[in-house]
C-alpha cells in the first residue's frame, strides 16, 4: 500500500527524461517549492511587515518580482503577490507571512499544491519558450526580476527570468498541467 503521507510530484517518473536533455536546453523540476498567496496593502504597515519577513520590499509594479535568500515575491495584482521559497517549508512560509500581515488587515494562504516549479536553462531556452509564448523574451526586455503570467503552449504559466542572457527561466504551472507542459518542452526542444 502506498504511503499517503509522502507527497508525490505531478512530474514523478520523468527525472530520467529531464536528465537526458542536452545542456543547450536543460529542463528539470524544482520539487515541492513552498508557495503562499499574499494579500496586503504594500504602502501600509502590512507591506512593511512582509518586507521584513522577505528581506526586501514587495515589487510594486506589474510584471516584476524580487528574489532574496528567503523567497521570491511575484507581483500578481495591486495588493496580491505569489511568494515562493525553496529555503523554508510551506507551513513556515505561510505562518511567518500570516503573523506579519494579519494585524494590518492582510492575509497569507498556502497554495503550494496549486503549482509546480520547472526550470528551463541553456543557450536555446529562450527560443524554446518563444515557440509557444507571445511575450517578447529578448534579454533587453525580459531581464532578471521580470515575471509575467501568460500562456505557454496551452498551459497558463508564470515565466520568471533568472539571468541577463535569456538562458535561465523558472516556469510556474498549475500542477494539473505540469506533465503536459513538460512534454511540450521536450517536444519544443527536440531540434536542439
Amino acid at each position: 500500500m502506498a504511503d499517503l503521507s509522502v507527497p508525490i510530484s505531478p512530474l514523478h517518473g520523468l527525472a530520467e527524461r529531464c536528465a537526458a536533455q542536452p545542456e543547450s536546453v536543460s529542463v528539470w523540476e524544482e520539487p515541492f517549492t513552498a508557495m503562499t498567496d499574499l494579500w496586503v496593502d504594500p504602502t501600509g504597515e502590512g507591506g512593511r511587515a512582509a518586507a521584513v519577513v522577505l528581506g526586501a520590499a514587495l515589487p510594486a509594479s506589474p510584471g516584476r518580482s524580487i528574489e532574496t535568500t528567503v523567497a521570491t515575491a511575484i507581483w500578481f495584482g495591486p495588493e496580491e503577490w505569489l511568494v515562493t521559497s525553496r529555503a523554508t517549508s510551506a507551513a513556515d512560509l505561510e505562518s511567518s507571512l500570516q503573523q506579519a500581515v494579519r494585524p494590518h488587515g492582510g492575509s497569507a494562504t498556502d497554495v503550494s499544491a496549486q503549482r509546480t516549479s520547472i526550470r528551463l536553462s541553456g543557450e536555446h531556452a529562450r527560443f524554446v519558450l518563444s515557440k509557444g509564448c507571445s511575450l517578447d523574451l529578448h534579454p533587453s526586455v525580459y531581464s532578471p526580476g521580470t515575471a509575467q503570467q501568460t500562456m505557454l503552449g496551452q498551459a497558463a504559466v508564470v515565466i520568471i527570468a533568472l539571468d541577463d542572457g535569456g538562458a535561465d527561466y523558472r516556469l510556474l504551472v498549475r500542477s494539473s498541467f505540469a506533465r503536459y507542459l513538460l512534454e511540450w518542452l521536450f517536444d519544443a526542444s527536440a531540434e536542439f
